[in-house]
């Protein structure tokens, strides 16, 4: 199993919008993204703060990301 690692908000935004998600709102601190193909997710945006490994495994649990193809966008 691959160990995920701690990644900013701003890094994973990054990865949602290369993957094709967009921007749908936001509601306070937590974004809302959503892909066309109805894969939806949400981001906490608070400042100083990365998003820790669980919160990173359940993300890409919604958009159907496994951390082995996580581990490879990142690096690209």
């Amino acid at each position: 199993m691959t160990k995920l690692p701690v990644v900013s908000f701003a890094r994973m935004e990054r990865l949602l919008l290369h993957l094709g998600f967009q921007v749908v709102r936001q509601k306070s601190n937590h974004v809302f993204y959503r892909h066309r193909d109805g894969r939806t997710t949400t981001l906490p945006k608070h400042p100083g703060r990365d998003l820790a490994w669980p919160l990173v495994r359940e993300i890409l649990r919604e958009i159907d990301l496994s951390p082995e193809q996580f581990q490879k966008e990142l690096e690209s």
